[in-house]
């Protein structure tokens, strides 16, 4: 805040009325506190905003947006945990299949939302659905 960073200092303003607006969705008091699961969904959900605003921004031409919207997404992803790699959810990916004896894309669901259960907030959704189209090819 000292330093000046007019944009660090409107995204964290931003993610403060997001927590706000959570805590008022789940019916409690502003003054309460998220739990570190609640903030990180918060957090989570910031960065898909971002993500998505990029996207479309580049689309439509509008690169000084997409710009501010990517240094605001570096600014939210230095709060997340570090997602694994490719590689690891690889080997994750490929041990349930067999555990759960998945052979067809048919059965793509099954592995899918076993495997989000168990990397919950440790591996973006996005690799986990590239890795079982890989797999089930």
């Amino acid at each position: 805040m000292r330093a000046r960073d007019a944009i660090r200092l409107e995204t964290l303003r931003g993610l403060s009325a997001q927590f706000t607006n959570e805590l008022v969705a789940l019916k409690r008091k502003p003054t309460d506190e998220l739990s570190d699961d609640e903030a990180l969904t918060v957090i989570r959900r910031a960065v898909k905003q971002r993500k998505d605003s990029i996207d479309q921004f580049d689309k439509a031409g509008r690169s000084e947006l997409a710009d501010k919207e990517k240094t605001e997404l570096a600014i939210l992803e230095t709060y997340l945990p570090q997602m694994m790699g490719k590689e690891e959810v690889v080997k994750i990916a490929e041990a349930k299949k067999t555990e759960l004896g998945v052979t067809s894309k048919a059965d793509a669901g099954k592995l899918m939302s076993t495997l989000m259960k168990d990397l919950k907030g440790k591996a973006d959704g996005s690799v986990v659905k590239e890795v079982i189209d890989e797999l089930l090819r």
